[in-house]
């Protein structure tokens, strides 16, 4: 396949994304073929780790392709979306719990399904052009690809700010909050990923970790939680209605264009996963509830109209007053029953 290039050199199983042109968006044909490699590996003597990047200088991945669950959404067609979202998080838990080192290297922008694929290894290195972000509110959906769990994990209420706000991450933030573990200059990637394919020793990456500086998130933590330390998505709009300051006023601006029921959904499924019983299936279990229901009843189709299709940037959302009843918010939430997200292996 032309847009993934999937080999094993020498002690490591190598997966690079070949799609810069589209900033490495993931299609359904690609999730599988990592999918199948990772099964492979898993019981393969011969693979010690498993390396992770992508070519181009924009984007390790910039989300999932989503033109095509746009054409068939839109033909009513919801089962093709429904397919791709339960094979892709079945993805995300595979490499979540993979017996083996799996190594990332996230340059440029990580967001969304790139998110899924590159932030729940064991080893994720960043670099000074990393930007890391889960913006699904605004096309309509909500942080998922396992992405509520590490924004349920964030320090504070920064899971809600960047659920909601969609906000871009650098190398600084994305460690302090749990996205990344290791800064590298970018300088050095190349060089590194011949002694990991050399040694399959993921543990040498750690003496050449460099401490990034500067993270805006750690600066405005407490901002951040004395907005956002809300139940709801009305009780979060009316701190920073009552803010009265620079931040209040940009993140306010920010989401009022983003879609009301999914930031309703976001926070509610971070109030829900919080605690001692949190793990990445649990967290995988409950974004299948909202994007199982996403096109039919969310305001997905809307967002992929407004945002990628026709670029109006002007999307009619559900809820345009930002008053969400807390009925809507569990009708997206409520169990699948039958339609579950299952992690059987078929």
């Amino acid at each position: 396949m032309s847009d993934i290039d999937i080999r094993i050199t020498g002690r490591a199983g190598r997966i690079t994304l070949t799609r810069p042109q589209a900033l490495n968006a993931l299609s359904y044909d690609m999730c599988m073929a990592i999918d199948v490699a990772l099964r492979n590996w898993r019981e393969d003597d011969a693979v010690d780790l498993v390396i992770l990047d992508a070519e181009g200088e924009k984007a390790f991945c910039a989300g999932g392709d989503i033109a095509e669950l746009y054409e068939t959404g839109t033909k009513g067609d919801f089962a093709y979306g429904q397919t791709f979202w339960q094979d892709e998080y079945r993805l995300n838990a595979m490499i979540f719990e993979y017996p083996k080192p799996v190594v990332s290297f996230l340059q440029g922008f990580t967001m969304g399904g790139g998110v899924g694929i590159g932030c729940h290894g064991s080893h994720r290195v960043v670099g000074e052009s990393s930007k890391i972000a889960m913006p699904e509110c605004s096309i309509g959906l909500v942080p998922d690809v396992g992405g509520s769990l590490m924004l349920a994990l964030a320090p504070g209420r920064l899971g809600e700010y960047l659920g909601t706000t969609g906000a871009r991450m650098g190398p600084a933030d994305a460690i302090y909050a749990g996205f990344a573990d290791l800064y590298i200059p970018q300088s050095q990637w190349s060089d590194l990923i011949e002694m990991l394919e050399a040694s399959g020793n993921a543990e040498l990456l750690s003496d050449h970790a460099e401490n990034p500086t500067n993270s805006k998130l750690e600066q405005a933590q407490k901002e951040i939680d004395q907005f956002f330390d809300g139940e709801t998505l009305g009780d979060i709009l009316t701190n920073l209605r009552n803010g009265k300051t620079e931040f209040a006023e940009k993140t306010l601006k920010t989401l009022s264009r983003t879609s009301p029921l999914s930031m309703a959904c976001a926070i509610e499924m971070l109030h829900r996963l919080r605690g001692p019983a949190l793990t990445m299936r649990k967290a995988l279990e409950l974004e299948y509830r909202f994007t199982h229901r996403a096109m039919e009843h969310g305001d997905f189709l809307e967002g992929i109209r407004a945002q990628i299709i026709d670029k109006d940037r002007n999307p009619k959302w559900q809820f345009t007053d930002m008053n969400v009843p807390a009925v809507s918010v569990s009708k997206m939430l409520q169990p699948l029953g039958a339609d579950t997200l299952s992690f059987e292996e078929e």
